[in-house]
């Protein structure tokens, strides 16, 4: 395989490193800026949905259990244990056959009792959480890391822990919220971790890549090859640390931004992922990924707020994944 020069910021000096040269197509090729998605018919075949589209499994009856994915959630405390049940949820609603929400004892049992279908660990608390944990990763497709934990100085050194065994397993993460908050004390935690995708909002981005707007691609580029960021916004923003690509996603949702929202996109975007890889598409796995979990987040709140108005709540997006997911990426019969 051939291989390119990249430039990676390091302490303000540029340090020349040779990774693989990927070949795939840009997504400015795929999908123009200006483009809108909606539910009319000429919208719904945009390259870039299609490409997303092509990465969901079909529904065969030889499938076994798992195949479709099995997700972890990291995340949960006892103030918070609504955000890793929407993340586990909306991964378990778009998709994915299996989910396992590893958080502190005292959140475990609220959680249990929000859904049967969660599989919960209260191990994030315990003495030897990280001897009782790393078992399970080998068996996990992707893992989220941050919804609702919260930032208890035990279980945040734990969670640093299980970074670190993440990356040495190549284990593809999604990192959010108060997970962005530690890898913001220590960005040696991702640095060059191929697989890593950040979903922080406008204020977490900010604490990342600093408020000069000209200056984010050379932050980004900070983190090394192989970690990719979509920023949460009106319209996200995805940004790919190998290429140095940004792309705007088009699809904005409504006036109304519930709680839980995010959880959604990072819960949905970890079974996406696990589809993505699986398809080895030549396009950035991440990217369209992180496209797939932006468009279903965003319609999930316009078909929300079309029923609900000002009260909708993130429940009321995630009773709309099932219809927002046969209009945009399920498999239509002929």
């Amino acid at each position: 395989m051939h291989s390119t020069i990249l430039r990676a910021g390091i302490k303000d000096k540029i340090l020349l490193r040779a990774v693989p040269l990927l070949v795939v197509p840009r997504l400015a090729t795929l999908v123009s800026s200006r483009y809108c998605f909606g539910m009319s018919s000429s919208e719904n075949k945009s390259p870039l949905l299609e490409r997303a589209r092509n990465i969901v499994p079909h529904l065969e009856t030889d499938r076994h259990k798992g195949q479709a994915g099995r997700i972890g959630i990291v995340g949960g405390s006892l103030e918070y244990t609504g955000a890793p049940y929407f993340a586990a949820i909306s991964a378990l609603k778009v998709g994915a056959d299996l989910v396992h929400v590893f958080c502190p004892d005292a959140a475990a049992q609220v959680i249990k009792s929000y859904s049967p279908e969660l599989i919960v660990h209260p191990l994030l608390d315990s003495n030897n959480a990280i001897i009782q944990i790393e078992p399970w990763l080998e068996r996990l497709h992707v893992l989220v890391i941050g919804p609702g934990l919260g930032r208890n100085r035990q279980i945040m050194q734990t969670v640093a822990e299980l970074i670190k065994i993440c990356r040495q397993l190549q284990k593809p993460l999604i990192i959010d919220a108060d997970g962005l908050f530690l890898i913001t004390q220590d960005l040696s935690l991702v640095k060059d971790y191929y697989g890593v995708i950040l979903t922080p909002n406008a204020i977490e981005f900010c604490r990342l890549f600093g408020k000069d707007r000209d200056q984010i691609m050379l932050a980004l580029g900070r983190l090394g090859a192989g970690v990719t960021v979509i920023e949460k916004g009106l319209n996200d923003r995805i940004y790919d640390s190998l290429t140095l690509e940004k792309y705007e996603c088009p699809q904005g949702g409504s006036g109304r931004r519930c709680g839980g929202q995010g959880d959604l996109l990072a819960g949905s975007l970890a079974t996406f992922y696990y589809w993505a890889l699986e398809s080895k598409q030549e396009i950035s796995p991440a990217m369209v990924a992180c496209f797939a979990a932006s468009t279903l987040t965003k319609t999930c709140n316009k078909y929300a707020f079309k029923l609900k108005g000002r009260s909708m709540t993130c429940s009321d997006m995630i009773d709309q994944i099932h219809p927002v997911f046969d209009d945009l990426f399920e498999h239509k019969k002929d």
